[in-house]
């Protein structure tokens, strides 16, 4: 049994294990109302830095919506929040998207990105100093030269190529291009197992599509070899394999937490997730 003191966030039995291995805007949510405000003069008046803004990336076959429960944490807690809406057409084109974002919000910022979003701001935060610390959430952590299919290859276990539903279109010049979705019947196996049925029922109908050629694309930068980086691998993850998570994990030497979910942690497991993003704020900014 984990549990982590504080009432709010106390974590299922025997999930979780810890190891420290040493855009244009979408949907968003701002903690910038008149309360807010006050929060922050208090802050100041008191002599202590305002929290830093955390900026959450989704992946591929989710939305801004997946964040809503970390998010209600983040919130709760005194951090102002953006869920930004991830293109999900390449990393070079999403990362300068997110960086839309990032340049107009100002002063220290913590990115998070689940899944194919790792990809995203492992660029986007390259060569930003307001950016303090990268936290990737069952995500890519690709080296330069590497894809999100190289690396989900790299050792065995994903079964989501037999969960895809490809659709071709053509594209304004003529050419052909492929989005991918996952099969709305498979969609809580392979991606949500941990999730009520009917919740991962409704993420099915609402979720985006990821180019094909976005998996395919390699990375150019990787922010993650300057910046702290801290880590939740899934051990029951089927689009991303644990082994390879924890490759990647340990090759950035981020600090890990590993928990027993699915590839929806931050559906299914929103105050661990919250809890983490809130370990690497208090570390990064003072």
């Amino acid at each position: 049994m984990v549990s982590i003191k504080g009432g709010r966030k106390q974590l299922a039995t025997g999930v979780v294990s810890t190891v420290t291995a040493g855009l244009a805007f979408g949907a968003f949510a701002l903690s910038g109302t008149a309360n807010g405000a006050s929060e922050v003069a208090e802050a100041a008046g008191a002599g202590r830095h305002t929290k830093p803004t955390i900026v959450l990336e989704h992946g591929a076959f989710a939305d801004g919506s997946s964040w809503n429960g970390v998010i209600a944490d983040l919130r709760a807690d005194g951090y102002p929040v953006i869920a930004a809406a991830n293109p999900l057409r390449g990393p070079a084109s999403d990362a300068a998207a997110l960086r839309t974002v990032l340049d107009h919000v100002k002063g220290p910022k913590i990115l998070v990105g689940h899944s194919y979003g790792g990809n995203v701001i492992s660029q986007a935060a390259t060569n930003d100093p307001e950016v303090k610390a990268l936290v990737y959430v069952a995500a890519f952590l690709p080296a330069p030269g590497e894809s999100a299919l190289e690396l989900t290859n790299k050792y065995p276990g994903s079964t989501l190529p037999d969960a895809l539903d490809p659709v071709t279109y053509k594209q304004a010049d003529g050419s052909t291009a492929t989005d991918l979705y996952i099969q709305q019947d498979k969609f809580r196996h392979q991606f949500a197992a941990d999730v009520p049925a009917r919740q991962a029922a409704l993420m099915a109908a609402a979720q985006r599509p990821v180019a094909q050629a976005a998996l395919e694309e390699k990375a150019t930068t990787a922010a993650w070899k300057t910046k702290p980086s801290w880590d939740i691998v899934t051990t029951r993850d089927l689009n991303i394999p644990a082994a390879v998570q924890r490759f990647m994990a340990k090759r950035a030497h981020a600090h890990t937490t590993e928990v027993a979910a699915s590839h929806s942690v931050a559906v299914s497991h929103p105050h661990l997730v919250a809890d983490v993003i809130e370990r690497a704020a208090r570390a990064t900014v003072r």
